[in-house]
């Protein structure tokens, strides 16, 4: 190989791409691992619920897996891939170009928030959306869930495991009957009226709404729309459905050699998810390329026998012509 030819090119140098990479690079493959250094987590502080780095900062995780996926003989390249061409021919941002027999896109997702002043600034500190990653540093505040999405009745009763005080500020839902009565048996106060911003100066101190009240507040949780960035994936033809491009339980997508991990194929993963869709995704390439690297053996080894038995047979033929088989 080229220096620019690799077994597998991974898009991608989160938990999953990283840990995907570490997989193939100790099966002794060639990668190269892509990323332009945006991850999706990188205004949390730390990362929960992942056994042995419980509470570790999210860059602090990364720094460790890009050095031991270096340590393995990997290439990291600190680019943008601008697209990925059938075969897979996969062009950067400034004009470098890389083949790679395999491809996994491991791009996660962004967050698209609502358009709420204070929501931003705050957002991954103590403007929150998973109770499970962020829950139980919150525990015992009082808590406020913004109504910005269907499923913010479900994270406000998820939520009362945490806190006894817990708002769901309706903002623009319309609660039916069942899930108002619901709240009000989980001990969930509702407050009716619009949202107008989240008051913060160094950490969140209320919900103040349209009509002028505010509502002291320690923390505030909300659903974001979740947009996987599959654009390299729908430009190769990955099929899509209900929004999510279409994998198996290894991550293989409907294009042969491509595969998907990390928050692009599954937006609910945790960064634990996301690393073990990268080792089986790792695993079920490498059976894939083993396919592949027997039947070329194979092929090659039946040109040789077939040169090895005409040789054979020129051979004999000259040595009955010379006289040899009398």
């Amino acid at each position: 190989m080229s220096d620019d030819e690799y077994d597998v090119a991974v898009v991608g140098a989160g938990a999953a791409g990283l840990n995907a990479a570490l997989v193939l690079a100790r099966a002794r493959r060639r990668v190269a691992v892509v990323d332009a250094g945006e991850p999706r987590n990188a205004p949390a502080a730390h990362m929960q619920g992942f056994l042995s780095r419980d509470g570790m900062p999210p860059a602090a995780l990364l720094d460790v897996g890009r050095a031991e996926v270096a340590g393995y003989g990997a290439a990291l390249i600190g680019a943008r891939v601008e697209h990925v061409d059938p075969g897979f021919t996969v062009r950067l941002v400034g004009g470098a170009v890389l083949s790679a027999r395999r491809l996994v896109v491991a791009t996660g997702l962004r967050d698209e928030l609502p358009g709420i002043p204070g929501v931003a600034e705050r957002w991954g500190r103590d403007v929150l959306h998973c109770p499970y990653c962020h829950g139980y540093e919150v525990r015992d505040q009082p808590l406020g869930v913004l109504g910005t999405s269907p499923g913010a009745v479900h994270q406000a009763l998820l939520l009362r495991q945490w806190s006894e005080d817990v708002v769901l500020f309706a903002h623009t839902l319309e609660l039916d009957e069942e899930e108002r009565e619901r709240l009000t048996a989980r001990g969930v106060r509702l407050v009716e009226g619009e949202v107008k911003r989240v008051v913060a100066d160094d950490r969140v101190r209320g919900v103040e709404l349209a009509d002028g009240r505010t509502v002291p507040r320690r923390a505030v949780f909300l659903f974001p729309r979740m947009v996987p960035r599959d654009a390299l994936l729908t430009g190769l033809g990955c099929a899509v459905e209900d929004g999510r491009v279409v994998t198996d339980r290894t991550g293989r997508t409907t294009v042969p050699g491509v595969w998907a991990v990390g928050n692009v194929a599954d937006p609910r993963g945790q960064v634990v998810t996301a690393a073990g869709m990268g080792s089986a995704a790792a695993i079920a390439l490498n059976a894939d390329l083993l396919d592949e690297d027997v039947h070329r053996a194979v092929e090659q080894h039946r040109v040789v026998e077939q040169h090895r038995v005409v040789d054979q047979h020129r051979a004999v033929d000259q040595h009955r012509v010379g006289g040899g088989g009398r």
